[in-house]
């Protein structure tokens, strides 16, 4: 019981911005630790999946829906048909509440004009996942997340310690990155928004790549956290050590679970603007 409250999986469902790694992570404790796990266990994991359909009008994001729906085919294959029921209950419930939302923000309102060395600036301050994100709200926010100064800071705190590129005049950092990214096999850490903080022991939700903790933060120097992935994390509750060159399995591999790797794609594979 002490492992799955370490993992502090509620918490982070209150978080809009932690909400879809927590709904993937309970889908994938759901799939493979669930029935395994014991029954004070499976009480915390259950009211937590129940919290992550309650709390899903309040996110109402695209990340957010795509994961909420991920959780929902875990609950109806993995949970008895009682708190199946329950669950589906409460994510029809959320449903409708997301809809009556919607119809609500109908007015077609624009986005205010923001000039693109501002919009670079504030972008400048967002992780991967959030800055592949935003290239989905507008098609001016779409052409800023393309500068090269993002990508390059972004290679800098992924890449520049295990990677040394010769500095080249006109060099694609964003391409560069890309290569890096699926060479490296980073999408699966990346998308479960975990790491393993070596100070405070813990597996933690990082806030890019550091420990949420300021006195970790502190301690590191500004050093990365080790980022692990979902599969590791079900196996630290699991009790199950496993390495951190680990394969996932085939199902938690796929990048359709997570939402925000549909954007990634499509900003990595489509066109500027």
């Amino acid at each position: 019981m002490k492992r799955y409250q370490n993992l502090m999986v509620g918490e982070a469902l209150s978080k809009n911005h932690l909400y879809p790694f927590a709904c993937n992570e309970l889908s994938s404790i759901l799939k493979q630790a669930y029935s395994q796990s014991p029954k004070n266990v499976k009480a915390l994991i259950f009211q937590d999946t129940l919290s992550a359909f309650r709390l899903l009008p309040d996110v109402n994001t695209s990340a957010a829906v795509s994961a909420a729906n991920h959780l929902l085919k875990s609950v109806e294959a993995v949970l008895p048909k009682q708190k199946k029921n329950l669950a589906i209950v409460e994510f029809k419930q959320a449903k409708v509440a997301l809809k009556r939302r919607s119809k609500s923000n109908e007015e077609d309102i624009d986005l205010p004009s923001i000039p693109q060395d501002i919009l670079i600036h504030i972008f400048s301050f967002l992780d991967v996942s959030s800055l592949v994100s935003s290239a989905q709200v507008s098609r001016s926010w779409n052409q800023a997340t393309y500068d090269d100064s993002l990508w390059r800071s972004q290679f800098d705190l992924h890449f520049n310690h295990k990677v040394m590129i010769r500095i080249q005049s006109g060099i694609d950092w964003r391409e560069a990155f890309k290569k890096e990214y699926i060479a490296d096999n980073l999408s699966k850490v990346l998308r479960s928004g975990r790491g393993y903080c070596g100070y405070c022991i813990s597996i933690v939700w990082h806030e890019k790549f550091r420990c949420p903790n300021k006195q970790c933060r502190l301690k590191s120097d500004k050093k990365p956290l080790e980022l692990i992935s979902t599969h590791q994390v079900v196996n630290y509750l699991l009790g199950i050590a496993s390495s951190s060159d680990e394969s996932e399995s085939d199902d938690e591999a796929v990048p359709g679970l997570w939402a925000y790797d549909r954007s990634w794609d499509a900003h990595f594979g489509g066109r500027k603007g």
